[in-house]
């Protein structure tokens, strides 16, 4: 009897330990997850494109997403990392206009290509009002000071890809030599973030036109003299 108890305690520590291994191999291996990703991180994105990052809850972010905390937990990591990536995902997508506009042949185009795309991209139909890079986390608590610097550093990555667009233009003898890059670059950036306080504000897709019309005027008056029309 006394045999019959150990061999059979043998076997069922024996089983456990297969169960517990091959608990550890699913848990390693990683089960598959039952939503998309990718969608969810979109989902991610535009709630704390409308909200900003501390208006944004966990509760928010779940909801918008469609997955428990665990899930979110387990998928994305904490409320600044999903943070982090919602700002990689909209700079990466919806802010490639601001590249192609780098990339227009002369200075002209690339400033009307900024100011226009600007205006065309904030007032798309479906998307929340005003622009992620500036009311995501303009002004923050203590504990949330990591994503307002990282924002900040955002801006200004962003800022220097214009100046140095803007530096090849002046080499070139489309930017008069007594303007500044730095300078010019600053004040693109300060026409564009207002674009995007007014789309906030609720202005509609042809107040914002005009606007970035006027802006556009102005700015090929000061440098080349005439406005394009």
């Amino acid at each position: 009897m006394v045999a019959y108890f150990v061999v059979n305690l043998s076997f069922q520590n024996c089983v456990k330990s297969r169960m517990n291994d091959s608990t550890t191999a699913e848990v390693r291996m990683g089960r598959p997850r039952g939503f998309d990703e990718d969608a969810a991180l979109e989902a991610a994105m535009r709630v704390f494109w409308q909200k900003s990052y501390e208006g944004t809850s966990i509760a928010d972010l779940t909801e918008a997403m469609g997955i428990n905390r665990s899930s979110l937990y387990a998928a994305f990591g904490d409320k600044e990392t999903i943070f982090r990536r919602a700002m990689e995902r909209y700079r990466e997508g919806r802010m490639t206009y601001i590249r192609q506009a780098l990339a227009q042949p002369s200075l002209r185009e690339v400033v009307a290509g900024l100011i226009h795309g600007t205006a065309e991209f904030l007032s798309t139909p479906g998307n929340p009002r005003g622009c992620l890079s500036i009311q995501g986390a303009l002004a923050c608590s203590t504990d949330a000071e990591p994503v307002k610097l990282a924002m900040i550093d955002w801006r200004k990555s962003g800022e220097a890809a214009l100046k140095k667009r803007l530096q090849q233009a002046q080499s070139e003898g489309e930017l008069p030599a007594e303007i500044q890059p730095a300078d010019f670059a600053r004040y693109l950036s300060s026409v564009m973030a207002g674009l995007g306080v007014q789309a906030a504000n609720g202005s509609t897709r042809a107040e914002l036109r005009r606007v970035a019309a006027i802006a556009l005027r102005c700015i090929e008056t000061a440098l080349w003299g005439s406005a394009t029309g």
